[in-house]
């Protein structure tokens, strides 16, 4: 059977090139929304403090989780949250969770072990948040200030405003990425992760928190 309509080579083309010129303005908006959001701090004081979990190495945090550690401890100390939650599970090579590391650390730094909650289940910042929830509504906990190095926050942000938590970003000062090459990697990969989650979250797979 021939073809009653044919779409011309031509216009391929151009659709072709529409589309890769949306998907670049695309990823250079959210480059930017991303690193301008970086240097947002909010000024709230919250319930508590939840720290997304990262890599730890021979049971101790890495150096970068251990900065958003130490800056969730001086935000407990000074008063600004009650509760620290520590999140993240255990990584493939390793033998204790990530929250886990973070609390003996805290503990080790003063914090009194009441005053910690720690999940051990999640491997992404979207089940950091969400079981970070659940911590939360298990302890009758409302409002959060979500710990994280800058580049960070804006997708831990909005994460956490599609899963329907009360939160507000506190990225830690003392981020371990501070050139260039370390942040250009991070704002790729920040990037690349955002749509993915813009992906989940048209195609139902972000759940709302559950409380």
């Amino acid at each position: 059977m021939k073809r009653l309509f044919r779409i011309p080579s031509s216009y391929s083309r151009i659709a072709i090139i529409i589309i890769g010129l949306l998907v670049m303005l695309l990823v250079i908006a959210l480059t930017w929304q991303i690193y301008s959001y970086s240097s947002i701090t909010s000024s709230e004081t919250a319930d508590a403090a939840i720290v997304l979990g990262a890599a730890v190495w021979d049971g101790r945090p890495s150096p970068v989780f251990e900065e958003r550690i130490k800056h969730s401890i001086s935000l407990h100390h000074s008063g600004d949250v009650e509760y620290l939650i520590f999140t993240g599970g255990i990584g493939e090579e390793d033998a204790i969770a990530e929250s886990e590391v973070a609390r003996a650390y805290a503990i080790d730094q003063g914090v009194s072990p009441e005053k910690i909650l720690v999940e051990t289940v999640s491997r992404i910042t979207y089940e950091n948040l969400y079981e970070a929830c659940r911590l939360m509504e298990g302890a009758d906990l409302r409002k959060a200030l979500v710990v994280s190095d800058p580049l960070h926050m804006k997708r831990a942000m909005q994460i956490a405003e599609d899963i329907g938590l009360d939160a507000y970003p506190s990225p830690t000062t003392t981020s371990r990425y501070q050139t260039w090459r370390s942040k250009s990697g991070l704002l790729a990969y920040e990037v690349f992760f955002s749509i993915v989650h813009m992906g989940s979250k048209v195609t139902g797979f972000v759940e709302q928190c559950p409380g």
